[in-house]
């Protein structure tokens, strides 16, 4: 079981929140209303998403002073337990995107020379501004519009229609396509919380001392450059791109993962005495 502890918590928080949505529209709960771009916690206090709500403003829309106040909650969290713990710990399709890379390591479909040719991870940047320019050019959020993550929920919420095929894409890009294709090469989303996530106090720490090179964390961590230090040097993961998902020490049978409170201290070397 410890193995999957954190993929369990993950799961189990990624299905409450649905269900709370869910329950909002159906039942009218007040838990939390509305959608992943702006929400209501207990009915009042506001939630908004930081790149949603600077698509909206790209437009020249005037947002209320509620919506900006929900844009700075969520970045003030995400800056402390770390920007991409969204797509990992919230994000729907992240449940997609894992079957789908799941599904490929069974099916030994891992070509990582292939995949970094044609796509690079800088592209999901590219994205998040260009996404930006068109919402200020046709004037409405342009991503919100295509988001796999607002047709999964409206989906989920709603009654699935013809969004369906949008996941299924993704589903079939990550499986046959790119590895970790959607959430680490183009989704937006993703990319601008790895920017807030940057300065995020909650860190997976690694122990040179402990670790015996078995690369399990690599193989499923869907952002695996960041463990660049794995077998190399005691020092905590400080890329903004990890995403703080924990299953890198689910599967570390050394112990020499685990997560811990950021520290600004130089990095610590390890070096072994002959």
């Amino acid at each position: 079981m410890n193995n999957i502890k954190y993929l369990l918590l993950r799961r189990v928080t990624q299905v409450i929140i649905l269900v709370l949505y869910f329950g909002a529209n159906a039942y009218g709960w007040k838990m939390l209303a509305g959608t992943f771009g702006s929400s209501l916690l207990m009915g009042f206090i506001p939630l908004a998403d930081p790149y949603t709500t600077l698509q909206v403003l790209s437009t020249g829309f005037v947002l209320g002073a509620d919506v900006l106040l929900g844009a700075l909650i969520i970045t003030i969290f995400y800056m402390v337990v770390g920007g991409r713990a969204f797509c990992s710990w919230v994000c729907p399709i992240n449940m997609v995107t894992d079957l789908a890379n799941w599904l490929r390591r069974k099916l030994k479909l891992d070509k990582e020379e292939v995949n970094y040719r044609f796509l690079k991870r800088n592209t999901r940047y590219w994205i998040m501004v260009l996404g930006l320019i068109v919402s200020a050019i046709v004037g409405i959020s342009a991503f919100e519009v295509l988001s796999p993550i607002t047709i999964m929920q409206r989906g989920i919420v709603f009654g699935f229609g013809s969004g369906i095929a949008v996941v299924l894409a993704i589903f079939l890009f990550d499986l046959f396509g790119v590895k970790n294709g959607w959430c680490g090469h183009l989704c937006p989303l993703g990319a601008s919380y790895s920017i807030i996530g940057k300065t995020s106090l909650i860190r997976v720490d690694h122990d040179h001392e402990a670790c015996t090179n078995c690369m399990e964390c690599k193989i499923v961590c869907p952002e695996n450059h960041v463990l660049h230090m794995v077998n190399k040097e005691s020092i905590q993961v400080t890329d903004g791109e990890c995403t703080n998902c924990g299953r890198c020490i689910d599967v570390c049978g050394d112990d020499a993962l685990n997560f811990s409170i950021r520290s600004f201290a130089k990095k610590r070397i390890a070096k072994k005495e002959n």
